[in-house]
């Protein structure tokens, strides 16, 4: 029975899953391009610019880099989930994820503040 015990505990570690929501969150299979969902409005081209600003460096720099934006009212950062919500003015909020194409926020189309 004491042969066991060690089997037991690398199946139940096993068993674990990971909590690294990151790889899931910033996939972009299956969606629109960041550009073409920037176009629908400026809003939108805002989530688009600070969500590249995430998947360039932390949720603190993307924090600090959306409150420039005058149609931003706030930007509340959630660590664990790798995501931030956006409220703004207008009263709509966005979830934005990092997003990882390579671009800075400043090279989304259509943000002009």
């Amino acid at each position: 029975m004491r042969r066991l015990v060690p089997l037991a505990l690398v199946a139940t570690l096993a068993a674990c899953p990971t909590y690294n929501s990151e790889p899931y969150l910033s996939a972009d299979k299956g969606l629109l391009d960041a550009d073409q969902w920037a176009g629908y409005g400026p809003e939108q081209a805002v989530a688009v610019a600070i969500g590249r600003e995430f998947g360039q460096g932390s949720a603190a720099e993307a924090v600090a880099y959306g409150q420039k934006f005058d149609s931003v009212r706030e930007i509340e950062a959630d660590s664990l989930g790798h995501r931030l919500v956006v409220t703004f003015k207008n009263g709509w909020n966005a979830q934005v994820t990092p997003i990882t194409d390579g671009k800075r926020g400043d090279e989304t189309p259509g943000v002009a503040e």
